[in-house]
Parts: C-alpha cells; sequence; structure tokens
C-alpha cells in the first residue's frame, strides 16, 4: 500500500477531540489529535523502532489587530470541515470575531521519506485583519535528561565555505541552539554561518536512530532547539526577529506559513541522507529536468574571462566545448549593455545574443546565460529598469542618494511583492528565454527583497526608529524584514513556476553570489545551485560534502577555476574536485595544453558513460572526515540495484600522508565486488564486501594534490 492513514473517526467528521489520525511513510509515522482549541502532534516514531512523544499541542496566534485594537483569538475546532484520507489530514478551527480559518494540514507526499506539514490562515472576514506570526511548527518532545543525544546541522556554502561546515554537537540539559536561513547568508565579520534550513537529532549510542525537520522556503527562516530536564522544545518557521512579526490580511486574503516537512530515520547521517536525498527528486525535483538522462550537464562558463566575454570569445569557446565532448555554454555577467539593461552590449555581440545561442545549438550544446533580472541600475535605453524612473523609483526596497552608481553587474533590488513589479520581471524573464533562444537562464545576486522602506508596499511598513539601511549595498533591515521577505519570495515563486509552465524544458540555476540560495523552497523551483561562490578544489569538495547529505547531487553545481596545476595528476584532481555532482568548468580551455585537453575530454567521457548514472540514482556515503585539503577526503557512490559504485579518492597537500585506508559503506558482506582503479594505481582485483567494509581499501598516490576513481561492481550473481 502506498500510503497508510489509521483514521479512528468511524465517520467523515470527528464528534470527538479524542480521536486521533495517524500518517506513515517506510521510515515516519505520526500520530495527530483536534484538541477542542488546538491541534496536536501526539507522537513522531521511526517505524518499528522508536517513538518520541509531544507533550505540547501548537499554538495559533492568540490575537489579531481589527480597526488599530488587539483583539484576542478563541479558536474552536471545526469538525465537519476537517478531513482524513490516504494523502492527508487536514484539522479546520475557526475563530468567529474576527472571521479566521486556520487550517492545520499533514500529507505524505511518497511513499519513503519525511511528511510534510503546513498552517494556513484565512481572512473569512469583511475587514483588513492584521496578524502576528504563526510558527510553521512548535514542538516539545519528551526526552529523558540521561540519554545521551547529538544534534546535526550545515552551514551554506554561501560565500566560501566555513571552517565547520558539517556540525556535530552534543546536545546536554541546558543546551540552546537557533539556525537562521535567507536569500543573503551574509557570513562576514563575526556573524555565524547561515544554515541550509534543517536539523537532525540522533541518539548519542551506537543506534543511529534520529529524527529530523526542514522548511521548504527561501525567505527569512527560523530553527530553534533548546533542552530541558524533560523534553527538547524548539520551534520552524519565518524568522521572527527582528520583530515583532506582522502581516496584512485582507479580506479573503490567506497566510501560509513555510511548509515543513519531517522524518525520521536510522543508519546516522548518511542513512537520512540517502532517504531525504530521492525524496527531494521525487517530491520537489522538476520531473522534466530528472527525465532528461543527461541531467546533470556539463557546461562550460565563460566567467574565466570575467567581463571581458564578447561574441569572438564565445564563438571560440563553443567550439572547443563542443570539441571536448561538453553539453551547454554558459555567458556569465558582462554581456549586457549595463545593469538593469538586459539587453547584449552591441560592441560585444553586434549580431545580438540569439546569434550566439543559434551557433551553440548547431554545435550540439545547449545554450543559458547569467542574469540579474531584479536589479536596476542608471541605463536609460529603451527596457532599462532605471531607479530614476518614477515608476521603477517606487518598486526599490530603498531610497538612493544623488552620486549613487551600480556595481559592475549588482545594482538596486526592486521588491518583487509590489504586484507591478512582479509583472514587470514575469515579462523580463519571459521575454529574456524568447529572445535569447535559452535552454537555461542563471540568477544572481540579491534578488529577493530582504528589508524594505516603502509603508505602500503589501508588506508591513518599517518601524523607522528600529531602521538601519547598509553603506554601499543599501540593504534594509528592520521589523518588517521578515515579511518583506515572505511576500517577495512567494512573488518569486510564482515567476518562476509560470515561466516553467511558458518553457517546460528550460533549466533555472539558482546562484546568489554562490551557495547563499541553497534551500529546500529553491529546490522546488530551481533544477541546480551553485553551492559555493569559491571555486578552488577544497572548497568545492567543502561544499559538496556538506550539501550532499540532503540534496540531490545531481542539483550540486561546483564551479571549476583555474588553479595551479603542474602535473595531470594535479589537472585531473582539480577537475574531479567539481565532478562529484554538476559540473561547470569556468575557465578558457582554449588554454589548455595538448596533454590537459586529451585529459579533460577522457574525464568528460568518463563523466558521460560511468559517473552520471550513479551521480543521478546510486546512494551517497561520506566515507571520510569533511575534506581539510591536507589529509585525504573520499565520497562513495554504491546503486545496489545494479551493483556498481564509484569511490572519489583524493589526497591532500601533505607530502608524506601517500596512503589511506577507506572503509567502504553499503556493500553486502557476502558478496565479491570487483575493483578497477582508473588511473591505474594498484591492479584490478576483486575483493568481498566484508573485507572492504571491515578492513577497508588501501590506496596509495605518490604526488599530493592527486586523486583516483575507483569503481566497484559486483561479481556475485544476484
Amino acid at each position: 500500500m502506498r500510503w497508510l492513514v489509521c483514521l479512528c473517526a468511524l465517520h467523515a467528521g470527528y464528534a470527538s477531540a479524542q480521536v486521533t489520525s495517524q500518517l506513515r511513510t517506510e521510515q515516519t509515522s505520526i500520530e495527530l489529535q483536534p484538541l477542542a482549541s488546538a491541534p496536536k502532534l501526539v507522537r513522531l516514531a521511526l517505524a518499528g523502532e522508536i517513538s518520541w512523544r509531544n507533550d505540547a499541542p501548537e499554538t495559533p496566534i492568540g490575537s489579531a489587530e481589527v480597526e488599530g485594537k488587539l483583539t484576542k483569538l478563541l479558536w474552536k475546532f471545526n469538525s465537519q470541515a476537517s478531513s482524513a484520507d490516504a494523502h492527508n489530514v487536514r484539522f479546520v478551527y475557526e475563530c468567529a470575531n474576527p472571521h479566521l480559518r486556520l487550517v492545520w494540514q499533514w500529507k505524505a507526499p511518497a511513499a519513503s521519506g519525511p511528511i510534510e506539514h503546513s498552517t494556513h490562515i484565512e481572512n473569512l472576514d469583511t475587514r483588513e485583519i492584521w496578524i502576528p506570526l504563526q510558527d510553521s511548527f512548535m514542538f516539545s518532545l519528551a526526552a529523558d535528561s540521561n540519554a545521551g543525544l547529538k544534534h546535526f546541522y550545515i552551514d551554506k556554502g554561501a560565500g566560501t565555505p566555513s571552517a565547520i561546515g558539517t556540525h556535530e554537537s552534543a546536545l546536554p540539559v541546558g543546551y540552546r541552539w537557533s539556525g537562521a536561513s535567507s536569500t543573503y547568508a551574509h557570513s562576514s565579520g563575526n556573524q555565524p554561518y547561515e544554515i541550509i534550513p534543517w536539523f537532525a537529532v540522533q541518539n548519542a549510542n551506537d543506534s543511529q536512530i534520529g529524527w529530523y525537520i526542514g522548511i521548504e522556503f527561501s525567505g527569512r527562516t527560523r530553527l530553534s532547539l533548546e533542552r530541558t530536564s524533560k523534553s527538547l522544545r524548539g520551534a520552524v518557521g519565518l524568522n521572527p526577529e527582528p520583530g515583532p512579526f506582522r502581516t496584512r490580511l485582507k479580506p479573503h486574503d490567506t497566510f501560509d506559513t513555510p511548509t515543513v516537512f519531517i522524518g525520521a530515520y536510522t543508519g546516522g547521517l548518511d542513512g537520512l541522507g540517502n532517504v531525504l536525498r530521492p525524496w527531494v527528486r521525487e517530491v520537489l525535483g522538476n520531473p522534466n529536468a530528472w527525465r532528461d538522462p543527461k541531467y546533470p550537464l556539463l557546461v562550460n562558463n565563460s566567467w574565466g574571462s570575467g567581463m571581458q566575454v564578447d561574441e569572438t570569445l564565445a564563438r571560440r569557446m563553443i567550439r572547443d566545448s563542443a570539441e571536448l565532448g561538453l553539453e551547454m555554454f554558459h555567458i556569465d555577467a558582462g554581456w549586457f549593455r549595463g545593469v538593469g539593461d538586459w539587453y547584449p552590449d552591441p560592441k560585444k555581440f553586434p549580431h545580438g545574443l540569439a546569434a550566439v545561442a543559434d551557433d551553440a545549438h548547431r554545435h550540439g550544446l545547449r545554450f543559458g546565460i547569467w542574469v540579474d533580472w531584479t536589479q536596476a541600475g542608471l541605463d536609460t535605453q529603451p527596457g532599462a529598469l532605471n531607479v530614476h524612473d518614477p515608476k521603477v523609483r517606487d518598486w526599490l526596497v530603498s531610497d538612493l542618494p544623488p552620486d549613487w552608481k551600480p556595481e559592475p553587474f549588482k545594482g538596486q533590488t526592486i521588491d518583487l511583492g509590489v504586484p507591478a513589479a512582479q509583472a514587470y520581471a514575469q515579462r523580463e524573464v519571459n521575454r529574456l528565454v524568447h529572445d535569447y533562444h535559452l535552454d537555461m537562464l542563471e540568477h544572481d545576486g540579491y534578488l529577493v527583497a530582504q528589508g524594505c522602506v516603502r509603508r505602500d508596499h503589501p508588506h508591513a511598513p518599517p518601524d523607522p526608529s528600529r531602521m538601519s539601511i547598509a553603506a554601499g549595498n543599501h540593504i534594509v533591515e528592520s521589523t518588517n524584514s521578515t515579511d518583506v521577505s515572505y511576500h517577495a519570495v512567494n512573488a518569486y515563486y510564482a515567476i518562476y513556476s509560470n515561466l516553467r509552465r511558458d518553457h517546460p524544458n528550460l533549466l533555472l540555476e539558482i546562484c546568489n553570489d554562490g551557495g547563499r540560495m541553497v534551500d529546500f523552497g529553491s529546490a522546488a523551483h530551481g533544477d541546480y545551485f551553485s553551492i559555493t561562490d569559491t571555486y578552488d578544489p577544497l572548497s568545492n569538495r567543502r561544499a559538496f560534502y556538506d550539501a550532499s547529505h540532503l540534496l540531490p547531487s545531481a542539483m550540486l553545481e561546483s564551479y571549476v577555476e583555474k588553479w595551479p596545476t603542474p602535473k595531470i595528476e594535479n589537472f585531473r584532481y582539480m577537475l574531479r574536485s567539481g565532478m562529484m555532482g554538476w559540473l561547470t568548468i569556468m575557465l578558457d580551455t582554449t588554454a589548455w595544453n595538448q596533454q590537459q585537453h586529451a585529459a579533460a575530454k577522457a574525464e568528460i567521457k568518463l563523466y558521460k558513460d560511468q559517473l552520471r548514472p550513479l551521480i543521478r540514482d546510486a546512494a551517497l556515503y561520506h566515507v571520510t572526515p569533511r575534506p581539510d585539503g591536507i589529509h585525504w577526503d573520499g565520497i562513495e557512490y554504491l546503486d545496489s540495484k545494479r551493483g556498481k559504485g564509484v569511490l572519489y579518492a583524493f589526497r591532500g597537500s601533505s607530502a608524506s600522508d601517500n596512503t589511506y585506508v577507506f572503509r567502504l559503506k553499503g556493500l553486502a558482506p557476502q558478496k565479491t565486488y570487483r575493483l578497477h582503479f582508473q588511473d591505474g594505481s594498484a591492479p584490478d582485483r576483486s575483493v568481498t564486501g566484508r573485507d572492504l567494509l571491515g578492513s577497508g581499501l588501501a590506496l596509495s598516490l605518490p604526488i599530493p594534490n592527486s586523486s583516483e576513481l575507483v569503481f566497484i561492481e559486483s561479481a556475485t550473481p544476484r
């Protein structure tokens, strides 16, 4: 049975608040109860293993502002409007004055993986209502004070990966933690890194059993966790800081909390990831992208030449990309007339971008461009988004000084939450895709407004006494920042949903100055992520190590930039550090010498023939600690159905550390596996799964900053 739901009520409505409903996937089950004035998640359980009792009901908002007065809200369960079926449970509560409806919904969208939850508050009144923050989910899970627990969370790759990246912390009584995520992910100074909006709690013993929760939203969100002597408490949803949060509900408007997902797991973080990644692919991912056997693509990007890209360079790179066997040519920043003026510079591209796209298509390549489509500048040519245009000025998140000038590829953000601004952006992205014959559109920069000074936009007005505007980039921070972000993200999602509807085969790259929008909401509205804005081999492997715990490898893009490669082994190490997921080469390949060109061509063919099927479909195991660039590190893929896998092995910079023993994972102890060493670092041989799991695979490489690919194939008949 694909979905299981236990309905303890005997009729469509609920006559009593004592009934419960249950949803279940292969790993996770939850028990839900509609109390008289609030719903409750009664229990979270790992199927057949362990359960966690939740001691606190959900807390619906307790007040609202109506006609300038604060009004207490009294919620009452509506049994007739509530329902439960094989896919979801929907508890409905209503408040009579003002007339509001709250829908508390849970659903199991797939047979395997976590269960989703969201809350919707609808204004059924005739008056405008201002409501405070409604968390997506609050919990108080019982926890024995003597039980050892671990807490896991993961930093975004952002501008550059953090020193730790994947955090594993003891979770003692008295522990308090809060993690934030947004579309900006500032990580400078003493500010903690923003996280991929997710965390997990695991038993500290050998059982490796735990539970996790994540948020499917790209705006300003927050997850909190604290441990008392009796429980684990926390809240997940929009970020309440800086507060107080408030949002407007006009008659018939609905406020939707960010959807969250919650699940239970066994097998540690890799056990969790090997369930969550396929769930993201099935539930959130774009089916059109995944149906393409060439996904993830191999790409050549022009940014190795920076803003100097022109038609001559582009056509030369297209020819070499085709010769190498790459599959898409991507023009990065520098092609346009000016910031906000997203038309090709006639001096650089005298025949326009469509002619370059058509040339790429003739060479068997797809074509994509970089664009920062919510940024306004100073250009005055037709079609330009000019900050001095009175219409555009009102869309901007802040006023600008008279001497303001845009950066080379970044201007001032417009607030997509304004309907007219959203409509402009929708027309603009459709024009870009249509006029320039695009197969891929990358967005960059601060696409989504994080704060705004305007009082006439749909979001809440700011508090002038608690408002700051950063010098230089004019980013606004005030009490309304989360509401600004909420409206802008929803508008961004609507724009991309419509764009996909009109251009179903278009690929969408998510890039906000690198890995600042690596989150589950982006996974549902884009096709792949730039996971960090630092592109050396170590940074690429670190960012991949972190994000691949949670997100499909095929969605994780590494840009490979020019890096010192005195030996061909160093050259392959550089390429392979970006070849564990989506590979984008970001340098002028025509500058490679003959040996490098031949080696790259061979690696690209190997990726297509053997690596890409594993990146798409195989389980992934983190078989070493996180890369530090000095010691060895590695990632293992294993497709148990096909009986094939690969170990990516990297030797660090240490001159003396020439041998490492990799203890592989996921293999069947009773089976025999054939090992093929791609670079010939050892003779091919057959080894039992028991030996590879126990004694491990000893690998020696004589040159620092080198690599090996060890292919694994089952030699035992099924």
